[in-house]
């Protein structure tokens, strides 16, 4: 008798498992990152924390650059037609959703990079209507936002104030706004494709180039330039994004976690961020003999008056909903700071 109570309780189980396993789904989650990078170390908690929330429900997939092709208009594609139902968008954005070159402008977000990950995941911005509707448009949702740490020029020549930067021929993502930016300057910004970027700053054919610290490192940048400029002009921002069918067939509790998990994250991509790019820069130290530039105040303050007359450029370029957004970032960077960008 207890032989057969123990065989239909272990049936029992077996079936509530495999009711369980029928039910799982899995979430395939788009980087456009290596294993090992920022967005990489994020999406690794955004999994854990959606795991242990979901009780099992929910798998999520990683899928680091490679993984998905390696044009990254593919993978907001794949995001768009649900393929991939959430994954990360940042620089070249922008030629889907062109509102989301607001994260490119200069001189805009707190110098407190912490700061800044609250206020670009504050409900006041991340929830505004501009800033959704721009992505809805183009059946999409913004998520969250990672700051992925301070945008750093490289380059042949000392720059310190924008006579030094006249003319440099500057490597930049294909995003007109970071053309804008850098004509600003007065530099002569180039499109080179990422890959082909060492070849062509040992060869000449671009005298600087812009990425953060840990891409200068990873891709050996650094090798081939004589300075590194700390302007803090700007900071690299990924955005979180998800399919709009995909998002809204959730269920409540699903989108619910999805807001809690990302709302923990703030604090734990910022910690990522910061140990990646302290590492990252420790290695250029020893490994390079590149010297390290950092501007101060009153020289930055040259490049700041010079960048922003672009915000009108960003506005005129994007239109209402581009204009209703910034409007919005600014409002919530004086709120926390007292109106003191970078």
């Amino acid at each position: 008798m207890k032989l057969r109570k123990l065989v239909i309780s272990m049936t029992a189980l077996g079936l509530a498992g495999m009711a369980a396993s029928a039910n799982a789904e899995t979430w395939r989650f788009g980087l456009e990152e290596i294993e090992g990078s920022v967005q990489h170390g994020y999406a690794e908690e955004f999994k854990r924390l959606i795991e242990e929330k979901s009780d099992g429900d929910v798998t999520v997939q990683l899928l680091p650059y490679g993984k998905w092709g390696s044009d990254y208009s593919t993978l907001y594609d794949a995001i768009q037609s649900g393929s991939i139902p959430i994954g990360f968008g940042s620089g070249f954005l922008g030629g889907t959703v062109p509102e989301s070159q607001l994260m490119s402008l200069n001189f805009v977000m707190p110098e407190d990079q912490l700061e800044t990950a609250k206020i670009l995941n504050s409900d006041a911005f991340m929830k505004s209507d501009a800033w959704q509707q721009a992505y809805r448009n183009r059946g999409l949702v913004p998520l969250a936002a990672l700051p992925e740490g301070y945008q750093v020029w490289t380059a042949n020549r000392e720059i310190r104030t924008p006579e030094d930067i006249e003319n440099l021929q500057i490597r930049v993502m294909d995003n007109s706004l970071l053309r804008a930016t850098y004509e600003a300057y007065g530099a002569s910004p180039i499109t080179i494709a990422y890959g082909e970027l060492y070849s062509a700053l040992q060869q000449g054919q671009a005298d600087g180039n812009i990425q953060p610290v840990f891409a200068h490192e990873e891709m050996g940048f650094y090798e081939v330039q004589d300075y590194m400029i700390f302007a803090k002009q700007s900071q690299f921002v990924a955005n979180l994004i998800a399919n709009l069918d995909w998002y809204e067939g959730l269920s409540e509790d699903q989108q619910q976690m999805i807001e809690e998990t990302t709302d923990e994250l703030v604090q734990i991509g910022h910690d990522i961020q910061s140990k990646f790019n302290e590492e990252r820069l420790e290695t250029i130290k020893e490994k390079g003999n590149i010297e390290i530039i950092e501007l101060s105040d009153e020289e930055r303050e040259q490049f700041r008056e010079l960048a922003e007359p672009v915000r009108q450029t960003f506005v005129d370029d994007v239109g209402e909903l581009g204009e209703q957004a910034l409007n919005t970032l600014l409002e919530q960077v004086e709120s926390a700071t007292g109106g003191s960008a970078q």
